[in-house]
């Protein structure tokens, strides 16, 4: 990632906002000045799962054949959306049926973050730690919730401030009950 070209871009942006929708600031005022740079260096933070891979933290296993089902709820999470470049955040449940083998449960928060550090859809995202998940730990079952406020709706367009949308993907046969879990409140 070049911090360079997108610190000129957001200059660009600040010149075209100012040029074209009467935004009426001196871009080149000691609180402005910098922060072409400073979004730089926020996107770079924002985006660093594309450097980060899964399979390097589902890799730490533990040989485990006494649990039946291994379940992590509230994961913290924040991305950005793809379509209006906006937060959007929330929680991450997981669970999964082991097959002789556990992850450190830290692994399961770090998975999360790969993929909410991209450019993101929530659907996309939701899938993508399912598959990660069921390719590197090869369980019997795996199902997680994504539980998200997207800015994009809360900030413009229709505003509905505390609206959540929740998904789910799961792969293998998870028991009914074991969903209920994750998507109840406790």
């Amino acid at each position: 990632m070049s911090r360079r070209k997108i610190a000129k871009a957001v200059k660009d942006l600040l010149n075209a906002l100012h040029d074209d929708i009467a935004f009426n600031e001196d871009v080149e005022r000691e609180g402005l000045v910098d922060t072409p740079m400073r979004v730089a260096k926020m996107y770079e933070e924002l985006l660093a799962g594309y450097k980060d891979d899964a399979g390097k933290h589902l890799a730490c296993t533990f040989e485990e054949s006494g649990s039946d089902v291994v379940i992590e709820k509230d994961i913290d999470f924040s991305s950005t959306c793809e379509h209006h470049l906006m937060p959007f955040f929330g929680k991450v449940h997981i669970a999964y049926i082991p097959r002789g083998k556990v992850v450190g449960l830290s692994k399961l928060a770090r998975v999360v973050d790969v993929f909410a550090k991209r450019l993101q859809l929530q659907e996309r995202m939701n899938n993508q730690i399912a598959d990660a998940i069921m390719e590197h730990l090869s369980p019997k079952a795996v199902a997680v919730v994504v539980e998200g406020e997207h800015t994009c709706m809360t900030a413009r367009g229709v505003k509905k401030v505390g609206s959540k949308t929740v998904t789910y993907a799961t792969r293998g046969e998870m028991p009914e009950f074991i969903l209920g879990q994750l998507l109840s409140k406790q």
